[in-house]
């Protein structure tokens, strides 16, 4: 299983969770603290794709997604990007 980083690209208006341009989370086996549930309720069927190493057709690149909140009018775009996991010390 891989893990998926999911990094904001784009936020406009104002973001209820504080979510800005360059955060980035790591979406292991575990919801990810702090993180809005509204956008990993969004990201989280993608997430889930990418961690058990599926693709979307219409990504240029297999290894990544690109999702937005829920928040039409304060949009918060993630880009969704698989990676192996960190080892455990």
């Amino acid at each position: 299983m891989y893990d998926v980083t999911a990094r904001i690209i784009s936020q406009k208006g104002t973001c209820e969770a504080g979510h800005k341009t360059g955060d980035e989370i790591v979406i292991g086996q575990h919801t990810p603290a702090g993180m809005c549930s509204w956008a990993f309720g969004a990201l989280f069927p993608f997430a889930q794709v990418l961690q058990f190493g599926g693709s979307f057709p219409w990504e240029a690149d297999g290894d990544t997604a690109i999702v937005a909140c829920p928040d039409a009018a304060n949009p918060v775009v993630f880009e969704l990007r698989r990676h192996q996991p960190r080892p455990e010390n």
